[in-house]
């Protein structure tokens, strides 16, 4: 792993850590964005869940390689499905901008790590 690459990962394990603990937690920030979204409040606890299992991934990608690029295919489905739901809501571009910058991170980070994909978790 180079030093872009862990640097990449410890900003999205933060990222992830924190967002995912706030949409469980009910912050209304994500209350209201998953309200304008059309979707479920129990939608926003799973989605928060999913994180918190993808920053954990992330985290043990530190001693387990190949656990970085499948945190990365998690994550970027999840964050493929964000921006998604914000096209489908019309939402501005200022809304939907997190989402589409941290799905180009994780992208990013999963290519970087993706020969970690043949690797066994041992």
């Amino acid at each position: 792993m180079t030093i872009f690459s862990i640097v990449l990962q410890s900003l999205l394990v933060l990222y992830y850590a924190f967002s995912g603990g706030a949409k469980i937690a009910g912050a209304k920030y994500w209350a209201d964005i998953f309200k304008n979204l059309g979707l479920p409040q129990w939608f926003r606890v799973v989605t928060g869940i999913v994180q918190l299992v993808g920053a954990a991934i992330l985290i043990i990608g530190y001693w387990y390689v190949g656990a970085v690029a499948w945190a990365g295919i998690w994550l970027g489905v999840t964050m493929l499905l964000a921006c998604l739901a914000h096209f489908r809501v019309k939402d501005p571009i200022s809304k939907t901008a997190a989402a589409i910058v941290f799905t180009v991170l994780i992208i990013i980070l999963t290519v970087i790590n993706a020969d970690g994909l043949m690797l066994p978790l041992t």
